[in-house]
């Protein structure tokens, strides 16, 4: 048998849910797309130097961002859209999975805890919220 796989090899229908969503319980949050636009109703995050927009009224979870020239926010992120997952815990999930992190977790706003990761060259925002009962 050959180690090479060919594109007739499914590891899941078409009609399955990926599996961070079917098996690990992730909840899909958002889309995240690098812009040089600047949109009405912008907000600005000083100490990442940039804009975020769209995501309040976007009934499809579409965020835009817009990066200032010297923002230290990984190039990767800049340049390429991004999916963002809802987690219960993201160390857990960080320390089950052997995943590149490309930045590790921190708490951009409060009661909001992110992680980005890459995953065949794409950045994965994980997202874990402090929900008060």
């Amino acid at each position: 048998m050959s180690a090479i796989k060919t594109a007739t090899e499914v590891f899941r229908q078409d009609s399955e849910a990926p599996l961070a969503i079917e098996k690990w319980g992730w909840k899909y949050h958002h889309i995240s797309i690098p812009t040089q636009t600047a949109f009405k109703g912008e907000r600005y995050l000083p100490a990442f130097k940039f804009y975020t927009s769209g995501f309040p009224t976007s009934p499809f979870g579409i965020e835009w961002m817009r990066f200032e020239p010297d923002s230290p926010i990984d190039k990767l992120i800049q340049t390429v859209p991004h999916f963002a997952f809802e987690v219960e815990n993201i160390d857990i999930e960080l320390a089950k999975r052997e995943f590149q992190i490309l930045t590790p977790p921190n708490a951009p706003v409060e009661g909001t805890r992110v992680a980005m990761i890459v995953h065949n060259g794409a950045p994965i925002e994980l997202i874990q919220f402090n929900k008060l009962s």
